[in-house]
This record gives C-alpha cells, sequence and structure tokens, in this order.
C-alpha cells in the first residue's frame, strides 16, 4: 500500500502544471524551430518621423538564419536589456508599494473603504474596474499596472475574494481600456500617424467601445465575485482562509491620509504629464523612488528603514519582473532568424481576397495571432499598419476601420497569451497560475471578440471615416 502511495505521489509531482517561466520557455523554442521550418524573409522599411515601418509589397526571401542552441539564452539576456525599463519599473513598484505597505496606510485604507461601503461591494469593485480603464484607455496604465497588483491582492482578500478577483479588476480592467483605447498615444497614436490619419480621429466609436466593453467586463467580473461569496468554493484559485492577514489593527489617522493622498497624487499627475509632456515609464519608474522617499518621511522612517525596506519590496517582485524579459526573447529570437516578416506575410496575403466586412473581421483575427508573437501595442503597430493601411484602401475598407480592427486584436489577446510579459508578471504577483487565468477569462474574451466583430461590421457599414 505504501509503495502504490509512493508510486502516485510520483506521479502527481512528475505530471504537475508547468511554471510560467517553463510556459514562456516553450514558446522561445517554438519560435527556435519556427526559425529551421520556415523560410527566411524580409520586407524593405523606411523611417518616418522616426518611425520604421514596413514598405508593402517588397517581401521577399532572404538567406536562411535558424537560430543555434547559443542563441536561445543570448536571447534572453537580451530580452532582459531590451525590456530593463519595464523590469525596473515593476522592481521599484515593488519596493515603494512595500514602503508604503510597511506604514499600515494600504492596509487601513482598504478596510475604512470597505467598512464605509458595506453592503455595497458592487460599487466598489465597478468602481475600481472604470477607474483602472479609464487609466488604460488614456495610456496611462499598461505595463505600469503590475505594480497596482499588489493593491488589488490586498483588496480582494479583504472581501474574501480571490486572486482572479485582484487581476481582473487591476491588469484586466486596464487592459480593456487599453484595448478601447480613445486616447493611447502607444497604439492609436502611433497608428494614426502612420497611417496618415488625423492624430485621435474616430474617437466616438472608440468611446462608445470603451463604455461596452467596460460595462460587460464589470458584469463578468462582479457575476465571479458573487458566486464565490455565495459559494466560497466556487473560487477557481481554490477555498482560501485569507481574511486573516489582514485584521484591522490600527485606525486610518492622518499619516496614513497623507501617504496615500501624496501616492494618489503622484500617479494623477503622471497620467497628466503623459500626455501634457510625453511622459515614459522611466519617468514613472523614477517617480516611484520619490514616492517611496516621501512616503517613508510621513510614515516616520529613518533613512536605512526606508533603503532596506525598498529593497525588501524589489526582492518580493523579481520573479513578476524578469518574466518580462523572458517574453521579450521570443520576438528577439524571430527577429534575428529572419521569419517574423515571413510569418507577417503569410498572414496578410489571405485577406485581399476577402469582401470588405470580412476583411475587417480577418484583420482583427490576425492581428489577434501575430499579438502572440508581438505582445507589444506601437511594434505591431509600426509592422502592421502599414501593411493593413495600403491593403485596407483596395478592398474598400477604411484606414479607420483597420486600426480599430488593429486596437481589438492586439488589446484583448494581451489577457490572454503567456507571451505578454505584463500578464505573466501580473499573475506571478498575484500567484495566479496562467492555467486557472485562462480557465476564467477565455469566455469573457469570447464575449469581447463578438461585441469587437460587431462593431467593426458596423464601422465597415457606415464607412467609418478619418473623424
Amino acid at each position: 500500500m505504501s509503495v502504490n502511495s509512493s508510486k502516485n505521489k510520483k506521479l502527481k509531482k512528475r505530471w504537475e502544471f508547468p511554471d510560467t517561466y517553463v510556459i514562456v520557455f516553450g514558446v522561445m523554442l517554438l519560435a527556435v524551430l519556427a526559425t529551421y521550418l520556415m523560410p527566411a524573409g524580409s520586407f524593405e522599411r523606411e523611417e518616418i518621423e522616426g518611425v520604421t515601418t514596413i514598405v508593402p509589397d517588397t517581401y521577399e526571401t532572404v538567406e536562411s538564419e535558424p537560430a543555434g542552441l547559443m542563441d536561445v539564452f543570448l536571447a534572453i539576456q537580451t530580452g532582459m536589456i531590451e525590456s530593463a525599463d519595464i523590469i525596473f519599473l515593476v522592481l521599484f513598484a515593488g519596493g515603494m508599494f512595500e514602503v508604503i505597505n510597511r506604514s499600515g496606510a494600504i492596509q487601513a485604507g482598504i478596510y475604512s473603504a470597505i467598512d464605509k461601503m458595506q453592503g455595497r461591494e458592487f460599487l466598489l469593485i465597478s468602481s475600481i474596474i472604470v477607474l483602472f480603464a479609464i487609466g488604460g484607455a488614456v495610456g496611462a496604465l499598461g505595463n505600469s499596472v503590475i505594480a497596482f497588483v499588489v493593491i488589488g491582492v490586498m483588496l480582494a482578500k479583504a472581501l474574501k475574494l480571490d486572486a482572479i478577483v485582484a487581476v481582473a479588476i487591476t491588469f484586466n480592467a486596464a487592459f480593456i481600456g487599453f484595448s478601447a483605447g480613445f486616447l493611447n498615444p502607444y497604439t492609436v497614436g502611433v497608428a494614426h500617424n502612420i497611417a496618415e490619419l488625423p492624430p485621435f480621429s474616430g474617437m466616438l466609436i472608440r468611446l462608445i467601445a470603451f463604455v461596452i466593453l467596460t460595462a460587460v467586463t464589470i458584469w463578468f467580473t462582479w457575476r465571479y465575485c458573487k458566486k464565490i461569496l455565495n459559494d466560497p468554493t466556487k473560487s477557481i484559485m481554490g477555498v482560501e482562509a485569507s481574511a486573516e492577514e489582514f485584521k484591522n489593527t490600527e485606525k486610518f489617522t492622518i499619516r496614513h491620509k497623507w501617504i496615500l493622498a501624496v501616492t494618489a497624487l503622484a500617479l494623477i499627475f503622471f497620467i497628466f504629464a503623459v500626455i501634457q509632456f510625453q511622459w515614459t515609464t522611466n519617468h514613472m519608474a523614477a517617480l516611484f523612488i520619490i514616492v517611496a522617499i516621501i512616503a517613508g518621511m510621513i510614515a516616520q522612517m529613518n533613512y536605512n528603514e526606508i533603503t532596506l525596506t525598498f529593497l525588501e519590496g524589489c526582492k518580493g517582485l523579481v520573479y513578476g519582473s524578469l518574466i518580462i524579459g523572458l517574453a521579450r526573447a521570443v520576438l528577439i529570437i524571430m527577429e534575428d532568424g529572419m521569419v517574423l516578416d515571413t510569418l507577417v506575410s503569410v498572414l496578410s496575403d489571405p485577406l485581399s481576397a476577402l469582401p470588405p466586412v470580412a476583411t475587417a473581421i480577418g484583420m482583427f483575427i490576425m492581428n489577434s495571432i501575430f499579438n502572440f508573437f508581438v505582445p507589444s501595442g506601437s511594434g505591431q503597430a509600426a509592422i502592421m499598419i502599414p501593411i493593413q493601411a495600403p491593403l485596407s484602401d483596395m478592398v474598400g475598407v477604411t484606414r479607420q476601420v483597420a486600426i480599430l480592427a488593429f486596437q481589438f486584436g492586439d488589446g484583448f489577446s494581451n489577457s490572454l497569451f503567456p507571451t505578454s510579459g505584463t500578464l505573466m508578471a501580473s499573475l506571478a504577483v498575484a500567484g495566479v497560475p496562467w492555467i486557472k487565468w485562462a480557465k476564467w477569462f477565455l469566455p469573457l474574451f469570447i464575449i469581447w471578440s463578438v461585441i469587437a466583430m460587431i462593431l467593426l461590421v458596423v464601422a465597415t457599414l457606415i464607412n467609418l471615416g478619418p473623424f
């Protein structure tokens, strides 16, 4: 009996679901395999106002450069270097929030909000989703949303909900706003520039998309929350006795309020600075250091305590931050292996034979697939829009529709594909396995996709123009 039990334990251990890093490394190996199986090719490129774009109809095969064993591990190193700004943003965010958390301000603030909104949990959850969706829609929250997942976890535990809810109300909310992107400089701004359309034109349909998609996301998330509140066994993560971790042992003091006020004002200013001064994630990382110092001083920590607490917070997010560089390595392997342009060409050719409505939907599907390999909004815009813009002219679809298809295709799948460094980092921070997240999110992804296709059909039928 004991022998059989030992064998069963070994079997269970052997078939354990792979870690996030193992999944992404597996995708890297598929990219390596593609460099051997797919023909190498390249488009001509030109630089327009500082943006490197593909010249359509210039694809030609080139000598194959398949990736070697050493190339795989060099790609990891290069991916870490090229993603350094995002990696350090995550690390510094962890440091800042650890200082704020150590002060007790977040814990006291969460319980104060819960006390005031008892019986109105729906209002609390929906308000947070709307706030993060707006942040994503204006481009203020993208990769930086990882830092806020920590707060989401605290709030979810305090409400006796699971970590999936924490990711849903922060990361997922931000990326549905990012997908609608009525004022997103990183996707819509770049795409409009390349397609030679007025900046942020076509905003009305994007606002409509934002309202519909956000409302559906609130409904879907709250539906899951209600299931857990009524029966904790309905949680995909399993029953967790997590409420004990956040006993309200201190009052919400003036000092706490000052710390949270400084943090909120800094983030609001960052949103303004992104729009007004074109601030980047590097500025936000620097802002995190400043807020950590100020919050530590308000909490009456000395300089050594602030430093050590900040470093402790960084340490806690090493796992979540380095996955970003590993995901970036997938793109590096395909670029160096000269198969990325081949993939673009293969996906683009069939669209030219479709009617306008089908072409719009086809562009959405094509961008969704391509986002698996290039989970970067601005990067995908620079590759795909030079192809989709002239293609839309030829098949009777306006360029505005082509960009809308690009937005939805690029945006939605960021919440699903394991090659999205931001998704995988957010899940790692919250402690949610990707397979459990996919189980929860896939129905919502399908709903989003149906809504996107309906909006694209309407936009095509009304011949959506520049304004």
